[in-house]
């Protein structure tokens, strides 16, 4: 009776697998993609492309802007764009010419590209960063002046009184006047102000200095807020909560100089992730954005449901095997393909283990008992994904500030076709 429980028992147990198994995901690529993929068999260069969907990309600026509070300004993110056409682009569909900056090299490629934006920094810059950004735009004024005023166009972003300093002895150094817009902490405690009492000695140290410094604005970010369990604090209740810290920095710089309420100062707040939580009672009057634009997977939330995906990699099929062969002595591979229809294919793509996930077919996985690969990436399906060697994988990203300079020139998808290349933003040039 027990050899016959026992056996009983592994059947039950084999079949309760049997019937567990996944069911078949596989199917072609659906239209949109499937017309990309006809394109690039046809005229594509044979090498993994970020694609950026042009008409995507306008629609989502249109949405952006009809969100926007009456009276705030947008100020385009330039990480999470991080090519000079792509950034014009979005300049031309919103009237934004403002621009947030987080590395020195983008800041010197923008000055030359687009002299007449806005610029504010979005973290502090190491002061031998800020010299060279200086030196940089010194040198290629040399050859070419630009039109580029920093003494006017840029708000350097300071978060404590030892950073004022150095920048105050830069200005003296290189003989500039510098706009400080200062960091607070309104939730996020990742650096700036935490106390508005803190802004005494900054803003007396600025005021002393007036042919060096000039305070421009506060700028703080809210990226935690909806991160929390909703139990523990909503997306509204933290929204609220930024607000009001918000407005107690402005409220001490006022008691401090009532003069600074007549001065066009920047009041920088939001980002892609809260930007919809903001109405025209808000206390700031600039909204950041820019990854909501080309909506990244990471940036599938609630609040952006009106934004549609922009981005996505193509990479060509190199192999296509049929079944499952993993490396070593046991059959893992013929195993799991019959359990699970969805590994009976094997592919393997130029390229791979970008920050992304497979989009198009549906179906498609990678395999992580094969692991990831930079060079040829494998991925699993049912034989119902079609594809073929030198069909297309796509991929979206999950974030767009670092996988858009992966691939070299940004392939602009427009009316069935690659209708334009879009360099990426370039990194730097030595030390």
């Amino acid at each position: 009776m027990k050899r016959r429980g026992f056996l009983i028992a592994m059947a039950t147990l084999a079949a309760s697998g049997w019937l567990l198994r996944p069911s078949n995901q596989g199917q072609p690529h659906g239209d949109y993609f499937q017309t990309i993929n006809d394109y690039l068999r046809r005229a594509g260069p044979g090498r993994p492309l970020m694609l950026i969907d042009r008409q995507r990309l306008a629609a989502n600026c249109k949405t952006l802007m009809s969100m926007m509070p009456r009276h705030c300004q947008l100020r385009i993110v330039a990480k999470s764009l991080p090519s000079v056409p792509l950034i014009q682009e979005v300049m031309t569909h919103t009237g934004s010419r403002r621009i947030m900056v987080f590395h020195q090299p983008f800041m010197n490629a923008l000055a030359d590209a687009d002299p007449g934006c806005d610029m504010l920094l979005g973290k502090p810059m190491p002061i031998r960063a800020a010299r060279r950004f200086y030196s940089e735009l010194s040198h290629n004024e040399q050859s070419h002046p630009s039109p580029f005023k920093p003494d006017q166009q840029l708000q350097w972003l300071i978060d404590s009184s030892s950073r004022l300093e150095q920048y105050l002895s830069l200005a003296r150094e290189q003989q500039r006047h510098l706009n400080i817009n200062i960091e607070i902490d309104v939730g996020l405690h990742r650096g700036g102000l935490t106390d508005p009492q803190q802004l005494d000695a900054m803003i007396a140290l600025i005021e002393a200095h007036p042919e060096q410094l000039r305070f421009s604005g506060f700028m703080g970010y809210d990226a935690h807020v909806g991160r929390l369990p909703s139990f523990v604090q909503s997306a509204e209740e933290g929204h609220r909560e930024t607000e009001a810290l918000y407005q107690q920095y402005i409220h001490r710089l006022y008691q401090l100089n009532p003069a600074y309420r007549k001065q066009d100062l920047c009041f920088n707040g939001a980002g892609s992730p809260t930007l919809a939580l903001y109405d025209d009672s808000t206390v700031v009057n600039e909204l950041s954005a820019g990854s909501c634009l080309v909506k990244a997977s990471d940036f599938d939330l609630p609040l952006l449901q009106r934004f549609q995906p922009a981005a996505f990699i193509a990479a060509p099929v190199i192999k296509q095997l049929n079944g499952l062969a993993l490396p070593g002595p046991l059959p893992l591979g013929e195993l799991w393909q019959s359990w699970d229809t969805n590994r009976r294919q094997s592919y393997f793509i130029y390229g791979g283990y970008w920050k992304a996930e497979p989009i198009s077919p549906p179906g498609i996985q990678a395999n992580p008992l094969y692991g990831a690969s930079s060079n040829q990436m494998m991925y699993n399906a049912s034989e119902d994904t079609a594809l073929q060697v030198d069909d297309q994988l796509f991929l979206r990203p999950t974030q767009s500030e670092f996988v858009l300079l992966q691939f070299g020139d940004l392939a602009v998808w427009e009316n069935g076709a690659v209708s334009d290349w879009w360099p990426p933003l370039p990194q730097a040039n030595g030390a």
